[in-house]
């Protein structure tokens, strides 16, 4: 199975730090020393933006009656 990609949009801060946003995901913003850094911390940020956003949505969706079925993007 092909892995899911995402595109960073990063810019260097006047402070040296990197900063940046995920395109597909606007709400997930974070910094680094190094892009390597930031990297690891728009992944980590990207994970728990994913996790609120599943439990928010099986809230909606408590006491109906549902169908669940993982989905592959090829």
């Amino acid at each position: 199975m092909k892995k899911i990609s995402f595109t960073a949009i990063i810019e260097e801060s006047s402070d040296g730090w990197f900063v940046g946003q995920i395109e597909e995901y606007p709400e997930v913003i974070s910094q680094g020393k190094t892009i390597d850094e930031l990297n690891e911390n728009l992944v980590d940020a990207l994970s728990l933006v994913m996790k609120t956003h599943k439990e928010t949505t099986q809230e909606l969706y408590l006491g109906r009656k549902t169908i669940r079925r993982k989905i592959a993007f090829i």
